[in-house]
């Protein structure tokens, strides 16, 4: 992921303008999800939001690291701190049911009270860290900036990683790539830069205006103004569950009733159902949960029904298990 800080006076006002999300709600180690999108309300990027004591930590996609920070630098105005310290500040995520467990054994500091979305500065191995409760899996868990850990000298980042590693061992703790978060954030339903969503894409098609704030200026509202006034979104993101083991891949083209309405952006085989899952985008009329419609593959029409993700029992998996078991 990328990482910058934005310091200022103006630094609330200046997130404002570029991210759809309010940053004005944020307190002191609070987060927020958040998008930046282009004039015409494309997204440019999905990012997080942290408000930290005297500055705001942004963190976006690694991909968009560069576009991000130039864009970002090319909407600031003079009294504007921007430092890109992705390469000072390493990063893990640390996710799974016993999580806050792990980190309250290693932390010098309750963990395991930092709300969801977020963040509090704690002392890992001896290491300024901050830690927030995020993470693209579904799951609990949290994220770990290690500070002071630069690409020349990443000996902080090693040695939390070490910590996490040995404490997490019996829990079954394994270190991770992003092949594994990629099947756990399409199982709960997260959207991926430039897979499923981009500059072609705005929030209300992709089902991500629960970040967007209308009573706030930011870039691409009056775009995103005219296309909720007019009433016409001509495509909309949804859920496929294959009814087999099938797998719906990226590019495959979704039929309902012989004619085709739409495509796959993402899909796989779910480990926590045994079926084959999906998000695509269809015709914003042919979304009603539980109707069936067909995916094309390799020349043959496989049925599928329309879901609403997550796709697993969010009962008995995920971050809002932990939620119900708090209550």
């Amino acid at each position: 992921m990328g990482r910058a800080l934005i310091r200022s006076t103006d630094a609330q006002n200046f997130l404002e303008k570029i991210t759809t999300n309010d940053v004005s709600s944020l307190t002191i180690g609070q987060g927020q999800y958040s998008l930046i999108c282009n004039p015409k309300g494309g997204i440019k990027d999905d990012i997080l939001v942290f408000r930290l004591h005297n500055e705001f930590l942004v963190v976006y996609n690694a991909a968009n690291r560069s576009k991000d920070y130039e864009w970002i630098q090319a909407n600031s105005t003079g009294g504007v701190e921007i430092q890109d310290v992705s390469d000072e500040v390493g990063m893990f995520a640390l996710q799974g049911p016993n999580a806050a467990l792990l980190m309250s054994g290693i932390s010098n500091r309750a963990t395991e009270s930092i709300p969801r979305f977020g963040c509090a500065w704690t002392q890992i191995a001896g290491i300024r860290t901050l830690v927030s409760r995020t993470g693209y899996t579904g799951e609990d868990g949290y994220e770990l900036f290690v500070w002071d850990s630069s690409v020349a000298k990443p000996e902080n980042a090693r040695a939390v990683w070490d910590r996490l590693l040995s404490a997490g061992s019996s829990y079954g703790i394994e270190p991770c790539g992003l092949g594994a978060r990629d099947v756990l954030r399409l199982e709960a339903g997260l959207c991926l830069y430039g897979t499923d969503i981009d500059e072609n894409t705005n929030p209300l098609e992709a089902r991500l205006g629960f970040a967007v704030k209308f009573h706030k200026e930011f870039i691409g509202k009056q775009a995103l103004l005219e296309l909720k006034a007019s009433g016409h979104i001509s495509k909309i993101r949804i859920g496929l569950m294959t009814l087999t083991r099938v797998i719906p891949r990226h590019g495959f083209e979704i039929f309902s009733q012989g004619r085709k309405v739409g495509s796959v952006t993402s899909g796989t085989l779910s480990p926590t159902t045994g079926r084959g899952i999906a998000m695509g985008y269809v015709e914003d009329k042919i979304t009603r949960e539980g109707d069936i419609i067909e995916v094309k593959v390799r020349e043959k029409f496989e049925k599928g029904a329309i879901v609403k993700p997550p796709f697993y029992d969010p009962g008995k998996f995920g971050y809002s298990r932990k939620i119900s078991r708090a209550s």
